[in-house]
């Protein structure tokens, strides 16, 4: 069973987040919390495997909150959800750790898998996140996560990708899972895994988000 904390401090949202949670056989929660301190408290004492976090909450916003468990709980994902889909919200939840962003409007079934695709290690997010994800990445704006990314400059020898591997990344930009990557380039799920564990190691990146952002400052992606 995964185990899942809600964090949310609307209440009806965060029962209705809940609801949809218990409903599949594979996962469970295991507790809820109304902002960020208490997310952050029950974290703590709970070690949930994902934890579904609302950005705008208060005591501690979500950002914040998210950035002190995935420090705490390496092993615990975090997964935002909020009512924005804007860069303004998306690019301090991915700075603080958080593995996939889903806006509220969500069907549950999206929901729920994306619960499974970050336990999984995997990033989880909408095409249209994706889009200004990359957006942010390339973007000059004093907050965006180019500053993260470094100055634009060409891949070097050493981190120069083999052609699927790049086939891979680009597919990874437009918000696929491995197993959708897998089903458009006719690939094992293993072997999506296998080319991005390379080029993470290739450009010294610790997750897939990472991976976006180098590939933007490159020129490697294109929407």
């Amino acid at each position: 069973m995964i185990r899942v904390l809600v964090a949310d401090d609307q209440a009806l949202m965060r029962t209705a987040l809940e609801h949809f949670v218990s409903l599949a056989d594979d996962l469970e929660v295991v507790g809820g919390a109304s902002d960020g301190v208490e997310a952050l408290a029950q974290a703590e004492r709970l070690r949930p495997d994902v934890v579904l976090m609302d950005m705008q909450m208060p005591r501690m916003d979500g950002v914040e909150a998210t950035a002190r468990i995935t420090e705490a709980l390496p092993e615990t994902s975090v997964l935002a959800i909020t009512t924005f889909a804007s860069e303004q919200y998306l690019v301090p939840a991915l700075r603080a750790g958080a593995a996939g962003y889903l806006v509220k409007d969500a069907p549950p079934e999206d929901v729920v898998q994306a619960v499974r695709t970050v336990h999984a290690g995997e990033a989880a997010f909408s095409p249209a996140v994706a889009r200004d994800l990359i957006d942010a990445a390339t973007s000059e704006a004093p907050h965006s996560l180019a500053r993260d990314a470094g100055p634009a400059e060409p891949l070097a020898e050493h981190e120069q990708l083999t052609g699927r591997e790049l086939d891979v990344v680009r597919e990874l930009a437009q918000g696929r899972s491995n197993a959708e990557i897998a089903r458009a380039l006719f690939l094992g799920e293993a072997t999506v895994k296998s080319h991005l564990g390379r080029v993470m190691d290739k450009w010294q990146v610790r997750d897939r988000v990472q991976v976006l952002l180098r590939a933007a400052r490159a020129g490697l992606v294109e929407l």
